[in-house]
């Protein structure tokens, strides 16, 4: 009988899954089988279904991010392998597979080399075996010498590579220089910090036959790295086709992956990646120099590790800086710095969702009467002042700044961040602008008394980055959208007008009184509008 168990891996934490039924759903509803509340992942996402013959498939449920089988999207059932790795938008799991009926093979860590065997060592255990020598005479001293100093040059050319194409090409050289039983290395880094290791440069020794290495990584076997990289081992097996160990591994039958290593990139306490190469053909040699060539590729992948870091750190900064500087456009710095603290943002963008939230409209009243009257800079002048003054209102209650249309302020509130009372945060900041208007009027702000319309509704939106490769807009899309921008029509001067959806959240809702029930432009029915009794 084969068991079926999941282990799931959400940001740093991990937990085992045991599938207990023949049909298991994943999803972001309680009433899944699997309940992830995870933004990435769909109500109903994915599903678990168990054959008549007794194997396991997987299949997407038409989710929004899609489900992913060993890097390639599921678009019909898929069979499961054990160690296969699924991803269903942020939740990385592995299938475990156990078959009760067969003795699960011991690993040795340690022993006799025979025929496809395999070697696993903690990595610090490794660290110092290639540098020291096989014995005191001075051929071995020679030997020390001369590793430490290629070790020391290592270290040197890694430090001088600013990027990871740099950080690779010196590890390239120094792997196929040393280790002749490999034909094909590659680099992997776990980029978004969340256990997806992401195939960043690969490389073969023969120079032509570089064009037919996938880049995909499809070659890579994904359960000899996520095993290096999750439990800090580096690993080493002379066959993988005839060793025991990997008999159950599907990927590496399909692949034709003979011998191969993988070590961690560990810098102390940190796993950034790993470190790969493998070959077509048996390395039987390493019957008696395996372990000395698992100790230098450990020893380099420690160096490498540094350099990773360092790259990682440093694109860190330069993408938060980005970040920072495109959402102070829209958001207060304090929601920019937690957007930014909880790393709301792959590559930099936000996803359009959809959220609850209320829209407000702020308009200038008589903007073109007092166009008339202006030249062009001086319009440009009224209109950045008064902006920079009603802005303060929209952030100082976790507003969000859609953007000027014109004369007229659209901003709203509830996303990107979820605020339960954005409704109230909304009319504190419409009024919040209606009375430093009257404040910057009394101090003859500008040549003549300026007002304000300002309408406010409240409804399901979709919220996010829209537009093209190359301009793209943090906007809010949706019929909530279009009846606020119809009710400043019905406003007066000075007030603030709110939908009886708006009016049915607030906290407060005394301040208003019914304006009325009116019918707007492509809207099919009558809305109640409710307007400030006084400020």
């Amino acid at each position: 009988m084969t068991e079926l168990k999941l282990r799931l891996k959400e940001g740093n934490s991990e937990r085992m899954v045991t599938v207990h039924q023949d049909v298991f759903t994943i999803g972001r509803l309680p009433q899944c089988d699997l309940y992830l509340p995870s933004g990435g992942v769909s109500r109903c996402h994915a599903r678990l279904v168990k054959t008549d013959k007794g194997k396991w498939t997987v299949e997407d449920l038409g989710s929004k991010n899609g489900t992913q089988l060993n890097e390639r999207f599921v678009t019909s059932p898929q069979e499961l392998h054990h160690g296969d790795v699924i991803w269903l938008g942020d939740v990385n799991v592995v299938v475990l597979l156990t078959d009760h009926r067969l003795q699960q093979p011991k690993v040795q860590y340690k022993g006799a080399v025979s025929q496809g065997r395999t070697i696993l060592h903690n990595v610090k255990q490794l660290q110092q075996q290639w540098i020291d020598a096989d014995d005191e005479s001075s051929i071995g001293k020679d030997k020390t010498i001369a590793r430490l100093k290629d070790l020391v040059d290592i270290a040197k050319n890694l430090c001088g590579a600013a990027s990871i194409e740099a950080i690779f090409s010196q590890v390239q050289q120094v792997v196929f220089r040393y280790l002749q039983s490999i034909d094909r290395l590659g680099l992997l880094i776990d980029v978004s910090h969340s256990g997806k290791l992401v195939l960043m440069n690969a490389a073969t020794r023969n120079a032509s036959q570089q064009q037919n290495l996938p880049t995909d990584g499809s070659w890579i076997s994904r359960s000899i790295c996520q095993k290096a990289f999750e439990e800090k081992v580096a690993i080493q097996t002379a066959d993988a086709q005839k060793d025991e160990r990997f008999a159950g591994e599907h990927s590496i039958l399909v692949k034709g992956i003979r011998s191969a290593m993988a070590v961690p990139l560990w810098d102390e306490n940190k796993v950034v990646g790993v470190l790969y190469a493998d070959a077509n053909f048996s390395s039987y040699h390493w019957a008696k120099e395996g372990e000395e060539e698992l100790s230098f590729f450990s020893a380099l992948a420690n160096l490498v590790a540094s350099s990773v870091q360092r790259w990682l750190l440093v694109e860190k900064l330069k993408n938060e800086e980005v970040i920072r500087r495109r959402l102070e456009r829209y958001h207060s710095p304090a929601v920019v710095q937690q957007l930014i603290a909880v790393g709301a943002l792959p590559n930099g963008r936000l996803p359009p969702q959809e959220s609850e939230i209320s829209i407000l409209f702020a308009d200038l009243v008589g903007f073109s009467a007092i166009s008339e009257r202006l030249t062009p800079t001086q319009i440009a002048e009224l209109l950045n002042n008064l902006f920079e003054e009603m802005l303060q209102e929209v952030f100082a209650y976790g507003g969000t700044l859609d953007k000027y249309i014109g004369d007229c302020i659209m901003a709203f509130f509830g996303a990107p961040e979820p605020q339960l009372d954005h409704a109230d945060r909304a009319v504190a900041a419409a009024q919040g602008m209606l009375t430093r208007l009257q404040k910057l009027n009394a101090k003859d702000f500008w040549l003549e008394p300026l007002q304000l319309r300002i309408a406010i509704n409240t409804g399901k939106a979709v919220v996010g980055d829209v537009g093209s490769s190359q301009r793209v807009e943090y906007t809010a899309l949706g019929a909530t959208i279009n009846l606020a921008a119809r009710m400043e029509a019905v406003c007066s001067p000075g007030k603030c007008v709110v939908s009886e959806a708006t009016y049915q959240m607030l906290s407060q809702p005394s301040y208003f009184e019914k304006l009325g029930d009116y019918r707007f432009k492509g809207i099919d029915r009558l809305v109640k509008v409710y307007h400030t009794k006084m400020l």
